[in-house]
């Protein structure tokens, strides 16, 4: 059976440039559907967060605007159905990452307030790029990985090629204008060979070696339903 280790952001806010929090977590579509999609293909889900503290839904996730209201009420039950997994998720730090055949890092701002300077998930990113096996982070999810360090102290991630929300979309939120950075430059600043769709919020994937990044709320599936195929090819 495919382990899959799901690593998900303990902030329940993100600190905007002016010092307000805005309150925040993870996204309800990026958990809930790549979850799903991993179920239903017999994988063996664990969820992790720093301190082992119940992760938050960001309630603007399941706002109209966050989309179709078919597409909402099945992300709601969903996570309905999982909510007991999600009250009680395992110690990060307890986390052995040899243990699993794929890691997933769903978005949501979360990731920016804490994943971005967890030195425990830097160390477990690093471990699992060098290590061959998939390793996915979707939407805000790839600031994670600037928290991860090569023994002598170079990014393992530099020369990727990889995606995450855009600075375009990043601003298409309301209070996108008041972020303290913007994923899109940190990756480029740090040596990822950064790609987006041509427009925005359009699904998007890129896969480089065993990196899978997705770039938004709804590359979700797709980057789920590239695991699952990609694995079932492996097991062949």
């Amino acid at each position: 059976m495919t382990a899959v280790l799901f690593v998900v952001s303990a902030a329940d806010h993100w600190t905007l440039n002016d010092g307000t929090k805005h309150p925040s977590g993870f996204w309800g579509e990026e958990l809930a559907m790549p979850h799903k999609i991993f179920s239903e293909a017999g994988w063996d889900i664990t969820i992790a967060t720093p301190g082992g503290k119940a992760p938050t839904l960001d309630r603007l996730s399941m706002s109209r605007t966050a989309g179709l209201p078919s597409k909402l009420r099945e992300v709601a039950r969903y996570l309905d159905s999982i909510q007991s997994r999600l009250n009680s998720p395992d110690a990060l730090e307890n986390i052995d990452p040899a243990q699993f055949d794929v890691v997933f890092y769903p978005g949501g701002h979360g990731p920016m307030e804490d994943l971005a300077y967890d030195p425990v998930s830097g160390a477990l990113l690093t471990r699992v790029l060098h290590s061959g096996k998939p390793l996915a982070l979707l939407c805000h999810a790839p600031a994670a990985t600037l928290a991860a360090k090569n023994e002598d102290g170079t990014w393992p991630f530099a020369g990727y090629r990889m995606t995450g929300l855009s600075n375009t979309e990043e601003k298409l939120n309301s209070f996108g204008r008041k972020a303290p950075w913007f994923l899109e430059d940190r990756l480029r600043e740090g040596g990822a060979d950064y790609l987006k769709a041509r427009l925005p919020l359009l699904p998007f994937l890129v896969v480089d070696r065993n990196l899978y990044t997705g770039q938004n709320p709804t590359s979700s599936e797709r980057l789920a339903k590239r695991l699952v195929a990609d694995l079932a090819d492996t097991a062949r």
